[in-house]
C-alpha cells in the first residue's frame, strides 16, 4: 500500500508540473521570461514559510550541510526558465516528454554509478529501453 500511496503521489504531482508548465509559458510571453520564474518561486516561497510556522524547520542544520549539496537550488530556477521559454514553442506535451527523456536519462547515470549519495543500482536492458521508449515518443510527439 506505502508503494502504491507513493506512486500515486508521484503521478500527481508530474501532472502538476504539467500544469506549472502550461500557466507558465503564456505568463512568461506576457511578462517575460525571467519575471514569470520569479513570480513561481515567490508564491512557492510564501507557501514554504507558511509550512514552517506548523513544522519544525530545522534550518539551523542547512549551512552545516556540504556546500555542493545546496547546489541543488540552481537547478529548480533553471528548470523554470527553461519551462516558461520552451512551452511556447513546442506545446506542454513535447516539453514535459523532453524534459522527462532528460530526468530519465540522467537518473539511469546517477543509479547505475551511486552518484551524489544515492545506491548504486544496476542499469538494465528494461530500464534502457524504457528511456528508448521514452526518447521515441519525444520524437513521434515532435
Amino acid at each position: 500500500m506505502k508503494t502504491i500511496s507513493i506512486l500515486l503521489a508521484v503521478l500527481l504531482a508530474g501532472m502538476g508540473l504539467s500544469m506549472e508548465a502550461g500557466l507558465l509559458g503564456p505568463l512568461g510571453e506576457e511578462i517575460g521570461h525571467f519575471s514569470a520564474t520569479l513570480s513561481i518561486f515567490l508564491v512557492g516561497g510564501l507557501l514554504l514559510t507558511l509550512a514552517l510556522i506548523f513544522t519544525r524547520p530545522r534550518l539551523g542544520q542547512l549551512f552545516q550541510q556540504p556546500r555542493w549539496l545546496l547546489t541543488g537550488g540552481i537547478l529548480g530556477p533553471v528548470y523554470v526558465v527553461v519551462l516558461t521559454i520552451a512551452t511556447p514553442f513546442v506545446g506542454v506535451g513535447t516539453t514535459m516528454i523532453g524534459i522527462l527523456s532528460g530526468q530519465v536519462a540522467a537518473s539511469l547515470v546517477i543509479d547505475h554509478f551511486g552518484l551524489l549519495g544515492s545506491e548504486r543500482r544496476t542499469v538494465d536492458g528494461y530500464r534502457l529501453l524504457a528511456l528508448v521508449l521514452i526518447i521515441a515518443a519525444l520524437w513521434l510527439m515532435q
